[in-house]
């Protein structure tokens, strides 16, 4: 959904708009701020982890009760409840399914264990993707919002081509919204890499990606055995050089079909008129460049 103008935009009867670029870039505190100024905030990993990824998430909760009797007897017996209580805020019940690959002692998974949660994961971030248009109109006909706000993951670049029109998640947010990429600078990267050390969040790499990674993080460190790599430190190894692959496919989303500002004009925000002038102006911009 392109606009030849700014004032297009800005004075529609409702505005949709996708917001997307690497974790931790303002996305979602973005979507929060204006769900303050009346916009539907729709948060792809909470539909992930609730609506499409709840059941395994639960289950493996179950299963890791089920390691310890006392538990194991009540969950026979119906009588606990275990559930996931993740919210827009808190993506850890998320995290801790998709988990890490490595040594079982050390909290990682089996590679092929986690290859499987890999590929539950890009089949419900498209599944999540595609609910988009159903949910601009429920938050209209059943709430009355006019405004509607798509807060992504950074995976959202794994399951798209960027250069596709016909791509069918690409059609799908073109088709409904206004794309906007939040572009982090080589600051925000390395701000984000500590972050992420302190508290990991959901990961996904397309198969290819993370079979080339899995051997190279190996080979750096001369281990000859999945189970003997450790975690943690693929974890954060294998995030910082997901990071530098996705920052280009960004932009080329971006370029092809959408807009971009940067992170720290993002940051000024501080309602939903001051955002309307921020994307008026990344609107702008890209009708100039096309002059």
């Amino acid at each position: 959904m392109l606009f030849e103008t700014a004032d297009e935009f800005v004075n529609a009867p409702g505005r949709a708009v996708t917001v997307f670029g690497m974790a931790g870039v303002g996305k979602t505190r973005l979507s929060a701020l204006l769900r303050k100024s009346s916009w539907f905030h729709y948060s792809v990993d909470y539909r992930i982890g609730t609506r499409h990824m709840g059941e395994y998430i639960v289950d493996n909760f179950k299963a890791e009760a089920m390691k310890v009797p006392f538990l194991a007897d009540l969950l026979r017996s119906d009588s606990i409840y275990i559930s996931s209580n993740i919210t827009f805020a808190n993506l850890d019940p998320l995290s801790t399914y998709l988990g890490t690959p490595g040594d079982p002692k050390r909290g990682g998974l089996p590679f092929g264990e986690y290859q499987r949660r890999q590929e539950q994961h890009r089949v419900a971030e498209v599944s999540a993707l595609r609910d988009i248009p159903h949910f601009i109109e429920r938050a209209e006909t059943l709430y009355g919002y006019t405004d509607f706000i798509a807060d992504t993951g950074g995976s959202l670049i794994e399951v798209v081509d960027p250069t596709d029109a016909e791509d069918p998640v690409v059609k799908t947010l073109t088709g409904h919204t206004a794309l906007l990429y939040i572009r982090g600078t080589e600051r925000d990267a390395d701000e984000l890499i500590r972050r992420y050390r302190q508290n990991p969040k959901p990961m996904y790499y397309t198969p290819s990606f993370l079979i080339e990674k899995w051997a190279e993080y190996k080979a750096l460190h001369n281990i000859a055995n999945d189970e003997d790599v450790d975690p943690a430190g693929f974890g954060a190894w294998g995030f910082e050089a997901l990071l530098h692959d996705r920052l280009p496919r960004y932009q080329a989303l971006a370029d092809n079909f959408g807009y971009t500002v940067d992170a720290s004009d993002l940051a000024l925000v501080r309602d939903g008129d001051e955002f309307l002038d921020l994307m008026a102006g990344a609107i702008a911009r890209r009708s100039a460049a096309r002059m």
